[in-house]
């Protein structure tokens, strides 16, 4: 079932003259639904058992067309494939990643900026002055140990 907040997916693409599909929809439900972090090899698996005609170019193009409208946002978690998360409607929320380096974990760390204070605001005041440059969003990644692992490893 299409989740509430589509609206703004479908407005953004009547805004841009685009099509709005049936595939536009579920891939957008999925990664919605599943809170990101997906490949697109995993949205096609899913996705296909909705629509079993769907091929992953189509998948493909989809994934680049909906980060392009800004409703994902597409990710190197350095596991060898691209990642994708859903993003439309939180413009105000700044959001990093923790990555375990072992298992592959994926943590989030958002920081809804309406109610609190970015701890990486500094850091980018200091990069907007000292380069001139107009930070609009980061993509901050920290890679490391998770909880289970850091564990693990200190057993050996």
């Amino acid at each position: 079932m299409p989740f509430e907040e589509g609206w703004c997916c479908r407005k953004r693409f009547r805004e841009c003259g685009l099509k709005w599909t049936q595939t536009r929809q579920a891939i957008i439900d999925l990664l919605h639904s599943k809170k990101g972090h997906l490949s697109a090899e995993e949205i096609f698996i899913e996705v296909k058992k909705l629509y079993p005609g769907i091929g992953l170019a189509t998948v493909y193009r989809t994934l680049e067309l909906l980060t392009e409208l800004g409703i994902l946002r597409k990710f190197d978690f350095k596991d060898g494939r691209a990642r994708y998360e859903f993003i439309a409607g939180k413009e105000t929320v700044e959001h990093y990643h923790l990555v375990c380096r072992i298992c592959g974990k994926i943590i989030d760390y958002e920081v809804d900026l309406e109610k609190q204070q970015d701890p990486l605001k500094d850091l980018k005041n200091i990069l907007t002055e000292r380069f001139n440059f107009s930070i609009e969003r980061s993509d901050i990644q920290f890679f490391g140990l998770c909880d289970r692992c850091k564990s693990l490893s200190q057993k050996d």
